[in-house]
């Protein structure tokens, strides 16, 4: 707010005064003042409220007055509520100023290591039959190129439709493996790696007819631990026939998918999925010793120290430790979308479940171990908006730099909306958990990934929470900035708010300050997501939300969100080795910066 219209020879005393019931204030100064500032007529303030323990909203309106006194003057302002005082706190911007810009610095020559890839580990798709078409495969090319996935991890592998196993009329096992290796064929040939989870349940095999999606995947125990043993042995044997054990050694073999949903995912105890593991890993490790296997794949990251506990007090092998967590504050399965999601407020969503899985296995008679996280989202249901906002992109790349160095992968659920937990999707948007949807448009959560690959390969030091610079070995320097701000009402979920056209409010500015450079001549290159740009939820909305979309507006959609950047231009960087440029940015903005040496 600019002070300019009072006394410029003057020092004033500015009180700001709010209320969370909507009362005005301004004829009230014997309420607490939240803010006391000093400041010269010329000068611009920036009102910034805050409350502890809850979360922020953006000032809409306020009035306020003046009180002459003798040598300065009271300004009560009355803020005007929105929502709920649960949102109270957010900056108030009314005009931008040096104090309240965001800084970034970095400096070329200070460095903290090699780059953390954890984010591009593995990924996660639906099942592995939908693996089988092409338009998957498609998908999955484009997202090896652009985001460098490493792994992949897939429900089904074992289900009735895969063909894996079927039993004579006497009894007697039959395997096949003619699906699977066509889609694992397929894997390697782009470089993509297995993340083998091993189920569901064949229905020959399964003691019950518990079946759990619109695929029907078995989620009984075995009626038979000894023949499932065979099973996976087999099965493992003929990975080592087809791709060479030093492929396979590669690999990661995780043992069922969240059993502790029962009767969801899995009909049995904790007890009956430690036995099933232990035959499982018993299996893999037949075969030969140095595969990777692990567990216990639960949701909400449970049932870590029993896990290892299981397997030090019965001898029973275990390489890594693997389970899933995502960012709404209830429950765990729902496919349809129908309970009604709601983002968690908590700024330790995700991260703080990672952080924790990892100081219960340093803390276990197996520290070393490895730390998957084989699924991870803002939302467990295939029916959240939220998916499709642009809110998303800098949303994933908050959680995963609050996660840091505690995992050793992070894999985003899934990578595609070509996925059929409920059944074929009918909507071209649907919340579906896709980075991209079903005809292979980009949403904006895509780009976070994209982003991600784009920077070097040396992280360099840097003090801002909410960015990330590194630097390649060609002189070049990255740093990619976002500001992830909650912005869902009080009382409203994800299925009634992220399916609206959600204009961006302006925050502070951001300056990057780079120093130790080298003197020269470099292409800046910027790339953006935001509100509009790379965008494509909104522009499907801007279109009148077709049920379903034409071929020209596909491609309409993919031209105007292909990731290119928004801006490039030439810099130059004198002998003094240093360069800085200012950011106007918004809620939920993300940007990439590209300093190419010439």
């Amino acid at each position: 707010m600019s002070l300019s219209f009072l006394d410029k020879n003057k020092t004033y005393e500015v009180h700001i005064y709010a209320d969370a019931t909507g009362t005005d204030q301004t004829q009230n100064p014997g309420l607490v003042a939240i803010i006391k500032k000093i400041v010269k007529a010329p000068d611009s303030i920036l009102l910034q409220l805050s409350a502890a323990g809850v979360q922020p909203f953006v000032l809409r309106n306020y009035n306020y007055k003046i009180n002459k006194m003798k040598k300065n003057c009271l300004l009560l302002f009355s803020l005007l509520y929105l929502n709920s005082v649960a949102t109270f706190g957010q900056n108030i911007k009314v005009k931008k100023t040096a104090s309240n810009e965001r800084i970034i610095k970095v400096d070329y020559n200070k460095s903290t290591g090699a780059l953390n890839t954890m984010f591009k580990e593995c990924v996660g798709a639906g099942r592995a039959n939908e693996g089988l078409r092409a338009d998957w495969q498609q998908q999955l090319t484009l997202a090896k190129k652009d985001c460098d996935f490493k792994y992949i991890r897939m429900h089904g592998l074992l289900t009735d439709d895969m063909a894996v196993y079927t039993e004579d009329n006497k009894g007697n096992p039959e395997y096949s493996y003619q699906y699977i290796d066509v889609l694992y064929d397929f894997l390697l040939s782009i470089n993509v790696k297995p993340f083998v989870e091993l189920g569901f349940m064949p229905s020959r095999l399964a003691s019950g007819d518990r079946t759990i999606f619109w695929w029907r995947g078995n989620v009984t125990p075995p009626k038979d631990y000894k023949k499932w043993e065979d099973l996976i042995r087999n099965l493992t044997q003929h990975f080592t026939e087809r791709y060479g054990e030093e492929e396979v050694k590669t690999w990661y073999f995780e043992v069922w998918n969240e059993p502790n949903l029962s009767p969801g995912f899995w009909t049995g105890t904790q007890a009956d999925y430690l036995k099933l593991y232990e035959y499982t890993a018993k299996a893999v490790k037949s075969v030969n010793p140095a595969y990777k296997v692990g567990g216990p794949a639960t949701a909400g990251a449970a049932w870590v120290p029993e896990t290892i506990d299981f397997c030090s007090k019965n001898n029973v092998p275990i390489d890594f430790i693997s389970t899933h967590s995502y960012g709404v504050g209830q429950g765990f399965l729902d496919e349809f979308g129908g309970s009604g999601t709601v983002l968690s407020k908590e700024a330790s969503s995700v991260s703080g479940d990672v952080i924790n899985s990892r100081k219960q296995i340093s803390s276990s008679d197996k520290p070393n171990l490895e730390l998957h996280y084989t699924e991870w989202s803002s939302s467990y249901t295939p029916a959240d908006p939220f998916h499709d906002s642009y809110h998303s992109a800098a949303y994933i790349l908050q959680k995963l730099k609050q996660v840091g160095n505690a995992a050793n992968s992070m894999s985003y659920w899934v990578f595609t909306d070509i996925f059929e937990e409920p059944g074929p999707r009918f909507a071209p948007f649907h919340g579906g958990f896709g980075l991209m949807n079903t005809q292979g448009i980009k949403k904006a959560a895509y780009f976070s990934y994209d982003f991600l690959n784009k920077l070097g390969t040396t992280e360099l030091q840097n003090t801002d929470s909410s960015s990330l610079a590194t630097k390649s070995k060609n002189g070049n320097i990255q740093v990619l900035f976002w500001d992830f701000t909650y912005t869902l009402p009080a009382r409203t979920n994800n299925q009634q708010y992220y399916i609206k056209d959600l204009p961006s409010k302006p925050k502070a500015s951001v300056k990057v300050e780079l120093t130790g450079l080298e003197k020269g001549i470099y292409n800046l290159e910027i790339y953006k997501v935001g509100y509009k740009v790379n965008d494509a939820y909104t522009d499907y909305l801007a279109m009148g939300k077709p049920s379903q979309l034409t071929r020209q507006q596909v491609n309409a959609l993919k031209e105007k969100n292909n990731g290119d950047p928004i801006a490039t231009e030439i810099v130059t960087v004198g002998s003094d080795g240093n360069y800085s440029k200012n950011f106007d940015i918004n809620e939920n903005d993300v940007f990439l910066l590209n300093l190419v040496k010439l």
